[in-house]
């Protein structure tokens, strides 16, 4: 018996990256996006994890910094809605 080897779900998406470098050399995540920063939730509003964000351990601080800020400035909801 064969198996396909496409049985297996892969995580192998493209990596989206939500850090920018200002002008003086320094590297941040805008809280302010949110369409970037949604990209990086799951459906329910849970803030994926570093292996599947594709981020550094410095990245994924900061990514979770700017949603957690995002939500707390009500950009950003802290649950989905059920629909």
């Amino acid at each position: 018996m064969a198996r396909d080897k496409e049985q297996f779900q892969t995580f192998n998406k493209v990596k989206t990256r939500v850090t920018r470098t200002a002008e003086v050399g320094k590297v941040f995540v805008d809280y302010k996006d949110t369409e970037s920063l949604k990209k990086l939730m799951s459906g329910n509003g849970k803030i994926n994890s570093r292996k599947r964000n594709g981020a550094s351990a410095m990245e994924q601080r900061m990514i979770t910094r700017a949603i957690k800020r995002a939500r707390y400035m009500a950009l950003l909801p802290y649950t989905q809605t059920v629909s």
